[in-house]
């Protein structure tokens, strides 16, 4: 259940990077409402999966997901540059954090 936690927290914490590009493109209550929700959310599910997973792991994996979340987000959605070599990057962020859950 913690892994679950820590890979879901990480999916919110994309969910709260893609809410600051839309409050700097908005500025309304609920976008700013959203980055909150968002955000709170990713910090209380990483919190709960810290009870049984180590710290550095947990924080890794975390900002492992959000990282390379956040930039494949970015490529998709927002038509940020899709150059081989942020690809190749994000994928050794991916493989590093599947590395740690597999020696964890």
């Amino acid at each position: 259940m913690a892994w679950a936690s820590l890979v879901l927290a990480g999916l919110f914490e994309m969910f709260g990077v893609a809410m600051i590009h839309t409050l700097h493109r908005d500025r309304n209550w609920q976008s700013l409402l959203c980055l909150i929700l968002g955000f709170g959310a990713s910090f209380l599910l990483l919190a709960y999966a810290m009870k049984t997973i180590s710290m550095g792991t947990a924080y890794a994996i975390w900002t492992g997901i959000g990282a390379s979340g956040g930039a494949l987000l970015g490529m998709i959605v927002y038509g940020e540059s899709k150059d081989w070599k942020r690809i190749v990057f994000i994928a050794m962020i991916l493989g590093a954090a599947i590395g740690l859950k597999f020696i964890s």
